[in-house]
């Protein structure tokens, strides 16, 4: 399996969820199918069947996690010397060359990827189009609204 990418905020969001989930809400499932049990019937009690499904999803987000966090690839761009490159986790300020409006964005992990946030997913077109390059090269990426060209105003490992 190949290393999937993640900043050392991402990883440690997913330990959350991980923690949560397996702490709180793994324990109220089985309360919730202990609780449902004693109703009678199982084939008739759509209180069990719930909460055996969101038994499913729990242990299967549990699951998906663990194989992130095994799979992972920590990449803390603080310890990295900054040389002006856009790479992963690097936030970059860019310039709509047609708009004159600046944007920023950090490049992270899939997981991570939150657009009203200003976070990227490292497998998004505009990353993609931005990894490698630096401080005042000038990229056009396509958007699903046509070809927009952007200057690359600043690139920061924070």
């Amino acid at each position: 399996m190949k290393q999937i990418p993640m900043t050392v905020r991402g990883a440690e969001q997913l330990r959350e969820e991980l923690d949560f989930l397996k702490n709180v809400r793994r324990p109220e499932i089985i309360k919730a199918i202990a609780e449902a049990r004693e109703h009678g019937d199982l084939k008739e009690n759509a209180e069990y069947h719930a909460a055996r499904e969101q038994q499913g999803f729990c242990e299967g987000r549990i699951q998906e996690i663990e194989g992130k966090l095994a799979n992972c690839q920590i990449i803390d761009v603080t310890k990295l010397p900054n040389n002006g490159k856009v790479i992963f986790g690097a936030t970059v300020v860019l310039l709509n060359t047609d708009t004159d409006e600046e944007v920023s964005y950090q490049i992270v992990g899939d997981d991570e990827a939150d657009i009203k946030a200003g976070l990227i997913s490292v497998n998004s077109p505009i990353a993609r189009g931005l990894i490698g390059k630096e401080v005042d090269d000038t990229v056009v990426i396509a958007t699903p609204g046509g070809k927009v060209e952007f200057e690359i105003i600043e690139v920061e490992y924070k």
